[in-house]
């Protein structure tokens, strides 16, 4: 009796071992080791506080954590539009607990910075473009303008106006920088660290006009506290259904979204890219966070991370093109 007691014991002993060693055998097949047991995910937001990259991270991390049962901790790290954040994700280990949320300035930078302190294609490994949104033009209710009409015929009379955005080269400098130029306007632009401290200024009269994503600017909108104008799509947004398109508003074809990714340190193994892609990609199409990002009037686009890839790659070729043709030099801010 005991020796079969002991042979039983010892059988149970082996079966725990092999069972355990296929659920490793398992884990090292699929590519992603231990993958996400091992520590923390730090997801860098970079830009400061208050601004919708850190609300789009904010928004996306539980949702994160509960599918990957894994920590996941924002950390802001703001700057040069984007670029310091975007660096210390690439400096970090390529192991699959550092990833970036980055804003359209990803595909301006490249062209606007003398020199990136990371290569913006072999540094960087796109996981997942989450959405597009509206840039929307708002005015200052000390400014005296209600609508994009009365701005722009003060304009053509030669009446100067100064406009707040989240830096040189950011999708809101460049949109508004076009229009000037379409126009023949005289715009003053005044470069912000990010979106929370352009706005706060907007809503202060500090400056008598902002433009960002309708994520940032929506809740000032609502509240009151801004008058928007025009935004920078070719389509009305559901959002702001009263707000006319820059297109419908005397300058046809103009279209200029903004949007945001998440990244990876170029060197991440490929299938814990697509391990996280998925799992962003389910937290995008849960409740809690489609309904908040779409609320605020971002478009869910998701895809695999070669969607991402082409799309970026696009975006720099597209505004990369026009900081160099209008000779936009970035300036100490």
């Amino acid at each position: 009796m005991q020796t079969f007691l002991k042979i039983t014991k010892n059988a149970l002993a082996l079966g725990f071992i092999l069972l355990a060693a296929s659920s490793i055998v398992g884990a090292q097949s699929t590519g992603l080791g231990t993958w996400p047991t091992q520590k923390p995910i730090r997801l860098i937001a970079v830009f400061p506080p208050g601004g919708s990259v850190d609300q789009v991270a904010r928004i996306l991390a539980p949702a994160l954590q509960a599918e990957l049962k894994q920590n996941v901790i924002v950390e802001n790290i703001g700057g040069a539009s984007g670029v310091i954040g975007t660096s210390a994700m690439t400096r970090s280990e390529p192991d699959g607990y550092t990833f970036a949320v980055v804003l359209d300035t990803h595909g301006v930078n490249p062209s606007l910075k003398d020199r990136l302190p990371y290569d913006t294609i072999k540094d960087i490994a796109p996981v997942t473009l989450i959405g597009t949104s509206p840039k929307v033009l708002v005015a200052s209710k000390n400014s005296g303008i209600t609508s994009f009409k009365q701005l722009t015929d003060q304009s053509k009379a030669r009446k100067q106006f100064s406009y707040g955005s989240i830096g040189v080269g950011s999708l809101g400098h460049l949109a508004m920088a076009r229009l000037a130029k379409q126009a023949g306007f005289d715009w003053n632009h005044i470069p912000y660290r990010g979106g929370g401290p352009s706005m706060q200024d907007v809503l202060g009269g500090q400056v008598q006009l902002g433009i960002g994503s309708e994520f940032l600017v929506k809740p000032h909108v609502d509240s009151g506290g801004v008058i928007p104008l025009v935004i920078s799509t070719s389509k009305r947004s559901a959002a702001l259904p009263n707000v006319p398109t820059i297109a419908e508003s005397g300058f046809p074809g103009f279209n200029a979204p903004a949007w945001w990714a998440m990244l990876a340190p170029g060197k991440t193994p490929p299938a814990i890219v697509n391990a996280m892609n998925q799992a962003v990609t389910k937290a995008l199409k849960s409740p809690a966070v489609s309904e908040k990002l779409k609320s605020q009037g971002i478009e869910i686009i998701a895809g695999n991370p070669e969607l991402a890839t082409d799309f970026i790659g696009k975006q720099i070729g597209i505004w990369g093109k026009f900081v160099i043709e209008n000779n936009i030099k970035e300036v100490s801010q």
